[in-house]
């Protein structure tokens, strides 16, 4: 059996301190992601990761976020990375020739855009307004969206941002200016977006 061929290429993110890895091939399904903000969240069971335990191994190293075929990873203020880029991106190249796993075999997540039979016709058209127009957006810069909840009385949508968007400068801009425009213009009903700190 021939051994896959890891491509690794990188991306500038909105958020300095973060870059997205990009890989020549899938890491997990399309519209999945996992994020771990510290050490201790690569070992929670459901999201257990030994890639992203192993990459806070480097003391720089802030936040990992993996989704689709990308890794996020946000480093601290003081490193350059002009002075690490190309250490993780070897890292990560031997990692994946080697075939180590992403994920342990039990972990298991749910992509909070999938609309399903409990939710209300206004979650519905908020979950395939930020599926469809949002995800992928925020994907390319690196981060994700999730929902998390819709208040009817005050019309409030609270989403979870994540990847790159969390702690980006211009996370509440897009937040603002982007997404809460857009599902005030497509979902009657929805008055403000807020994002949950995660």
């Amino acid at each position: 059996m021939l051994k896959r061929s890891t491509m690794i290429y990188t991306e500038l993110s909105p958020n300095p301190n973060s870059m997205k890895f990009v890989l020549n091939y899938e890491l997990v399904p399309d519209g999945l992601s996992f994020d771990y903000p510290d050490m201790p969240s690569t070992m929670l069971e459901g999201k257990e990761s030994p890639l992203a335990a192993d990459l806070f191994q480097f003391p720089f190293v802030q936040r990992i976020f993996i989704a689709s075929n990308f890794i996020t990873i946000t480093k601290d203020d003081e490193t350059l990375w002009e002075e690490v880029m190309s250490d993780l991106r070897r890292f990560l190249k031997i990692y994946f020739d080697d075939e180590n796993p992403v994920f342990t075999t039990k972990t298991i997540e749910k992509n909070t855009l999938i609309v399903d039979a409990n939710d209300s016709e206004t979650v519905a058209k908020i979950k395939a307004a930020l599926d469809q127009y949002v995800r992928p957006a925020v994907e390319s810069d690196g981060g994700a969206i999730n929902f998390a909840e819709f208040d009817e009385d005050s019309g409030r949508v609270t989403v979870m941002l994540q990847g790159s968007c969390s702690g980006c400068p211009s996370a509440t801009v897009t937040l603002k200016d982007g997404i809460e425009r857009l599902l005030t213009n497509m979902v009657p009903g929805v008055k403000e977006v807020v994002a949950e700190a995660l």
